[in-house]
């Protein structure tokens, strides 16, 4: 594996920098938001269907498409690249959800069809998505949803509810998978997976507000709502198929060692400016430091087997969860740095960062249990990268 970039990516690095500069609201660099608490902010919506948009308009949210579908064929590592400046640069744009993981999955399951129709609007930034997997009684358990679509002569018919779907309240479309046979055995057998306009009546999409006070998870009902046939991707009963390449593909998306390396950085700012650090500090400091390089090259190497050609699978869970709880450390390392003053909010006269403290911390929460579980990688780990024998 060489992780070294070329003169090209590096001046790829500097060209996405130079926009970025340029293009990102002062406030969201001087609040220094995170991805994860942009949806904090009131108007932000807009904001991100813009950068969105002028991402689109300079080619970089398909570079490493085939050129037959808009693409230029590049090296994923611009992927990240973009990602890595991305979150250096606090910069809301970038549709995780299309980009990174309907538009892989179009690319590998879809029809000649559905890739014309759909892969302009992601490569573009015009059109957004969101998935609805995940179901009040169902969340790492997908293979036994209850979510029915039954068959009629022109269609499709769904009704159920669906949860914790990410930016289903501002997304054009939709990645959805439901039953099709509840007769099926084994049960995963029975699902199919769809692509939906979000304007199709019968849908009704609810906020969920998390603990840190930020809307960017909903729950979705379908009450009769007709799907066309031809918006199945990868054959009827075929939809597991379909949904396990998307979350190899999920679980790489997100450069979240970027995002907790820049917020490490910004805690040790705060500690000098505070004579806060002692040598149990500093310690800590080194190690998380350490712990935000692994993470990297962790992503890193899951990124060179996709320049490979190779799909990675237990390689996305090591690094999706090693991200993600490196991200849930770093954010209870600030609480403990700041103390008391770890309890303001944003508006507070005291308040350090902006509040981003509290912030960080209460959404972390999350981290080990979206894009599937900490203990449903541990098992995909154990099994796939270790041959251990299934415990359930």
């Amino acid at each position: 594996m060489d992780f070294a970039f070329t003169p090209e990516e590096e001046a790829f690095r500097k060209e996405v920098a130079a926009f970025l500069e340029k293009e990102v609201p002062r406030e969201y660099r001087e609040k220094r938001l995170t991805f994860f608490d942009m949806s904090s902010q009131e108007g932000w919506i807009p904001v991100h269907r813009r950068l969105a948009e002028k991402l689109g308009e300079k080619g970089w949210l398909s570079l490493h498409w085939p050129t037959e579908y808009g693409g230029q064929d590049k090296s994923p590592f611009y992927r990240l690249i973009l990602r890595e400046e991305l979150s250096r640069y606090h910069s809301p744009g970038y549709d995780s959800i299309g980009v990174g993981i309907v538009a892989p999955a179009i690319l590998l399951k879809g029809s000649d069809e559905q890739k014309k129709k759909h892969l302009p609007g992601v490569a573009s930034g015009k059109v957004m998505w969101c998935e609805t997997l995940s179901e009040p009684n169902h969340g790492s358990d997908l293979a036994a949803i209850d979510v029915f679509a039954k068959e009629e002569a022109d269609g499709f018919v769904v009704n159920g509810q669906k949860i914790w779907t990410t930016n289903g309240h501002f997304a054009d479309w939709n990645a959805l998978i439901v039953r099709t046979d509840r007769a099926a055995s084994p049960n995963y057998r029975g699902l199919t997976f769809f692509l939906v306009d979000m304007k199709t009546p019968g849908i009704t999409v609810n906020p969920i507000i998390n603990m840190a006070g930020h809307h960017e998870f909903n729950e979705v009902f379908f009450e009769d709502v007709r799907i066309p046939k031809e918006n199945i991707v990868g054959g009827l009963n075929k939809g597991w198929y379909v949904v396990m390449s998307l979350l190899d593909y999920e679980r790489t998306t997100d450069t979240v060692y970027a995002v907790a390396g820049t917020y490490l950085s910004d805690l040790a700012e705060y500690a000098r400016e505070h004579d806060l650090l002692d040598a149990v500090t500093k310690n800590r400091l080194a190690q998380l430091q350490a712990d935000c390089e692994v993470a990297r090259l962790l992503h890193y190497r899951v990124t060179w087997m996709q320049s490979k050609g190779m799909v990675p699978n237990y390689e996305s869970a090591m690094s999706k969860m090693y991200s993600f709880e490196l991200h849930q450390r770093v954010s209870e390392f600030g609480m403990e740095l700041a103390g008391q003053y770890s309890q303001l909010a944003d508006g507070s006269d005291r308040v350090p960062m902006y509040g981003r403290i509290p912030s960080c911390y209460l959404r972390s929460f999350g981290y080990s249990l979206e894009q599937g579980t900490s203990e449903i990688d541990r098992d995909v780990i154990a099994q796939r990268g270790l041959g251990l024998p299934r415990l359930r």
